[in-house]
C-alpha cells in the first residue's frame, strides 16, 4: 500500500510538472528565446558589486567596432543580423488625441506577448531604432527577439523631449497596449530620450503596464522615487559608457546607488562599459538578458 501511494505521488508530481512547463504563465513561457546570443553576450566582466546588480564590462573599440563591422559604425558584418525580419516591419501612422504619430512596427500589432519601444535621442528619428546595420546590429537583434517571441517592437517619431513628446508616446503605448492586454511594455530610451522615460514613469496608467525602463547612455531623474513606476517597483536598467562626455558616468552611477540606498531590494541594474563612449550602450547592451531579468523581476513583485 505504501508503494502504491509513493507511485501515485510521483505520478501526480509529474503531471503538475508537465502542466507548469506548458502553462502560459510559467517562468519558461515568459522568457525570450535565443537570437544570436553568443554574438551579443557581454565580453569579460571586469568587476561587480551590489550583489551583481552593478557590473563593469570590458569594452574595446578594436574588437567591438573594428572587428565587428565591415564599415566601422555604419555596417555590421552579416553574421550579426538577419534582415529577413524586414518582412515583418511596417511604417505606420497613428491618428491619436495627441496628434499623428509616425512609427515603425515590427511583429504583432495585436495579441503580442511583449511590447518593446525604443525612444531615440537628440537628432534621431524613428528610422534609428530599426537600422539593421548600425550599432553593431543590436537594433536588428531586438527586432528579431520581439517578432520571434510573438512580440511587438516600436520605434516612433515624436515632437520633442517634453510634454508634447510624452503625450504622443503615451498615446502610442495606450493604443498598442489595448490590442495586447496581456503584454508588459518595455521602454528603452537612448540619450535625451531618457527625459521621456522618466516622464512616463510618473503616469499612473502607463506605470501599470510597464515591464521595465532601459536607460541607454541617458540621464537621471531625482524625482523618480516619487513616481508611480517606483511605487510599482518597475525594473530599471542603466547602460553607460565610462567615457560618456554627454552624461557623466559617475553622476548616473550615483543616481543608481541612491535608488538602492532608498530601497535595497529595488530591481535596478547597472552595466558600465569600461572605455565606452556615449553611444556604446546602444551597441553593446544585451537586450535578451535584460528583458528576461525584467520579466523575472516583475513576477516577484
Amino acid at each position: 500500500m505504501r508503494l502504491v501511494r509513493l507511485l501515485a505521488a510521483r505520478l501526480l508530481a509529474g503531471v503538475i510538472g508537465a502542466a507548469a512547463l506548458v502553462s502560459p504563465h510559467s517562468a519558461a513561457a515568459q522568457q525570450l528565446k535565443a537570437f544570436k546570443d553568443e554574438l551579443f553576450a557581454y565580453p569579460a566582466i571586469l568587476s561587480q558589486d551590489a550583489g551583481g546588480a552593478y557590473r563593469v564590462v570590458d569594452y574595446r573599440e578594436a574588437r567591438d567596432i573594428d572587428a565587428r563591422d565591415e564599415i566601422p559604425e555604419r555596417r555590421v558584418r552579416k553574421k550579426y543580423v538577419s534582415t529577413a525580419i524586414r518582412k515583418a516591419q511596417q511604417d505606420l501612422t497613428l491618428d491619436s488625441e495627441a496628434g499623428r504619430i509616425r512609427h515603425v512596427a515590427v511583429g504583432r500589432t495585436a495579441g503580442a506577448r511583449f511590447i518593446t519601444i525604443y525612444l531615440h535621442g537628440q537628432g534621431g528619428s524613428r528610422k534609428q531604432g530599426v537600422d539593421d546595420l548600425a550599432f553593431g546590429g543590436n537594433f536588428n537583434r531586438i527586432k528579431n527577439l520581439m517578432a520571434g517571441n510573438a512580440g511587438l517592437y516600436l520605434s516612433p517619431d515624436f515632437s520633442d523631449f517634453g510634454s508634447a513628446g510624452a503625450a504622443e508616446i503615451t498615446a502610442l503605448i495606450r493604443h498598442y497596449a489595448a490590442g495586447s492586454p496581456e503584454a508588459r511594455v518595455f521602454v528603452a530610451c537612448g540619450s535625451m530620450g531618457g527625459a521621456l522615460c522618466w516622464e512616463l514613469a510618473r503616469d499612473e496608467r502607463i506605470a501599470e503596464r510597464l515591464g521595465g525602463l532601459l536607460l541607454l547612455g541617458s540621464m537621471w531623474d531625482e524625482d523618480f522615487p516619487a513616481s508611480a513606476a517606483f511605487r510599482k517597483r518597475v525594473p530599471v536598467f542603466f547602460g553607460h559608457g565610462s567615457r560618456d562626455t554627454v552624461f557623466p558616468v559617475d553622476r548616473q552611477e550615483e543616481f543608481f546607488r541612491s535608488i538602492l540606498e532608498r530601497s535595497p531590494e529595488y530591481p535596478a541594474r547597472f552595466v558600465r562599459f569600461e572605455s565606452g563612449t556615449h553611444g556604446t550602450p546602444i551597441r553593446m547592451s544585451d537586450w535578451k538578458e535584460t528583458l528576461n531579468w525584467m520579466l523575472a523581476a516583475g513576477r516577484r513583485k
